[in-house]
């Protein structure tokens, strides 16, 4: 049997939030001029795999997202995820028996401070959930806390677009039972987030300066409720979705903020996905910040849901034991003498460093390793969907031309970011230039006698609407199309483009040993097996077998 041998380098092309839908309207993969997508899809070796639920270690029905989606193809393996190990601490009531939380009702107990909730508002479940803030509340109650403050991060994006007023409609609803017993529990502060706090990878610490001055310094725009700040911005921007909402704070009638943070009190961040929450837990928590200048915050105590920065343990102080994974194929690589190149713009550099190295901060060798973070080019995507494709491109097909690396990982993120917006036009354009990018990037790989793995992480693109079981769009009360912000349970496409000899050494299979479908977790063996090496035996079996 021959061996797979390559000249070129192994290339494991990411198209970010694209995946498989079969209807046309409001498929920006379809409606876009892709014909190099179309033809590889038509023309090499194609398997439709699954990126949701329980194919990546989430609970079933559950949306896969990028985080996950990485973390699953570079481990090779399916294991628990954070949303599963934090649902299960709370059903059984660990959360509340663990030191932090022990810690962090007794500190305010103490010094008669505030206990303070911040994270992402919404039901969506791929950042965060607001239901186990609001389990984290009525047990906070239950354990005598007098005061709370809530400072809400409005979605819009693992939602639909527009939400509110509907969470905040439901947590005021509780906690006005609570006040009604003598509480004073109260949303305090909000924003879109988009627009502050959640910044990914301090690609824009203007969101942080935004984030201070509203929850934790009391000093944005004043409204007396959440409800009003949001029909305010409403009727000051018919257009602004949730997730671009300004940040605010909720004042008296003074005027006075009623929920800014101070010495003694305590701050839950609830997000248990690591990349929109490590910034707000640095800059309140870190003595040495380089970001800007921040001044005094107050002397808290501080807690994450989950770790966010397992390297320098940030927060110090969290409620459920992070995850992490050893043996991951990056490693794998390296180990093997690899030489690997690694590129994406900022905003998902983070996911092909941190998650697909199996949680872990850094590179396993600085000699054998190059990694590549371009800046992204702006904080509103619709406004230039090809994004910074083409510079991406320009440096990978150096890279690839080089015969320096044997193993290069590119994410482009157009699909995933632009398709969050939920705008047909501009998501149109954004595929559009990614086929423009995979056309240069596959040319590259021929001349360099290489192979190509196209593939995504997990759906968005392809669905800007909510539809019916139909196809059709699902219309809203304005009589539009419900704009669909949120990633897609669909199955994501999964090509080896190979013209040289090897091709004819392996075949694709269609469905796994055990006949169930394959998904990311069979990535890791497979691009093992394209480097002509034998998998780790605990990795998930791979998708293609050797012939001849």
């Amino acid at each position: 049997m021959s061996e797979i041998k390559y000249k070129g380098p192994v290339v494991l092309v990411v198209l970010d939030g694209v995946g498989i839908n079969k209807y046309e309207i409001g498929n920006a993969v379809k409606l876009a001029h892709t014909e190099t997508l179309d033809r590889i899809m038509r023309d090499y070796p194609m398997v439709e795999i699954e990126a949701s639920s329980e194919a990546v270690g989430l609970p079933e029905g559950q949306i896969g997202n990028s985080e996950v989606g990485h973390y699953v193809m570079g481990s090779g393996v399916i294991s628990k995820q954070a949303i599963q190990m934090v649902d299960e601490a709370f059903s059984e009531g660990r959360i509340y028996e663990g030191e932090t939380w022990r810690r962090a009702v007794a500190n305010v107990k103490e010094t008669g401070g505030v206990m303070h909730f911040i994270g992402v508002f919404s039901d969506g479940r791929v950042h965060g959930d607001m239901g186990h803030m609001m389990k984290m509340v009525a047990r906070a109650d239950e354990e005598g806390v007098e005061r709370v403050r809530i400072h809400v991060l409005f979605d819009g994006r693992d939602v639909p677009a527009r939400s509110e007023p509907k969470y905040i409609d439901e947590l005021e609803g509780m906690l006005s039972e609570f006040n009604a017993r003598g509480r004073d529990y109260r949303i305090a502060s909000g924003s879109g987030r988009e627009n502050a706090t959640t910044n990914r990878y301090w690609s824009d610490p203007d969101m942080l300066k935004r984030g201070l001055e509203a929850h934790v310094r009391g000093t944005a725009r004043g409204f007396r409720s959440a409800k009003e700040a949001v029909e305010t911005f409403r009727q000051e921007n018919a257009e602004v979705d949730d997730q671009w909402l300004p940040e605010f704070t909720v004042v008296d009638e003074s005027g006075a903020p009623v929920g800014k943070m101070e010495d003694g009190d305590t701050v839950i961040f609830w997000n248990f996905r690591a990349d929109r929450a490590i910034q707000f837990s640095e800059m309140m928590t870190s003595e040495e910040f380089p970001y800007f200048e921040r001044g005094e915050v107050p002397k808290v105590f501080y807690a994450g849901m989950v770790e966010y920065d397992q390297e320098r343990k940030i927060p110090a102080h969290t409620l459920v034991e992070p995850v992490s994974v050893d043996g991951v194929l990056a490693e794998f690589e390296v180990e093997n003498g690899l030489r690997r190149f690694v590129a994406s713009e900022s905003i998902k550099f983070g996911h092909v460093t941190f998650y697909y190295n199996g949680n872990k901060k850094g590179k396993f060798s600085e000699e054998m390793e190059e990694y590549v973070d371009l800046p992204n080019k702006t904080g509103e995507p619709w406004k230039s969907p090809w994004m910074r494709s083409d510079e991406l491109t320009d440096i990978l097909v150096e890279k690839i031309k080089s015969g320096e690396f044997q193993s290069i990982l590119v994410n482009y993120p157009n699909g995933d970011i632009v398709g969050h917006e939920a705008m047909v036009e501009p998501s149109i354009v954004a595929m559009g230039a990614v086929d423009i990018a995979l056309k240069r990037v596959l040319r590259a790989v021929d001349e360099a006698g290489g192979v190509a793995i196209v593939m995504s992480d997990h759906g968005n693109i392809e669905e800007t609407f909510y539809l019916n079981e139909d196809g059709t769009p699902v219309i809203g009360e304005d009589g539009k199309p419900l704009r669909q912000t949120r990633h897609t349970a669909n199955p994501v496409p999964f090509v080896i483009y190979d013209n040289t000899e090897n091709a004819g050494k392996y075949r694709l299979k269609k469905e796994k040993a055990d006949g169930g479908e394959f998904g990311l977790s069979n990535v890791a063996a497979t691009v093992a097996m394209l480097h002509g090496l034998e998998p780790k035996s605990e990795w998930d079996e791979s998708l293609i077998e050797k012939i001849g």
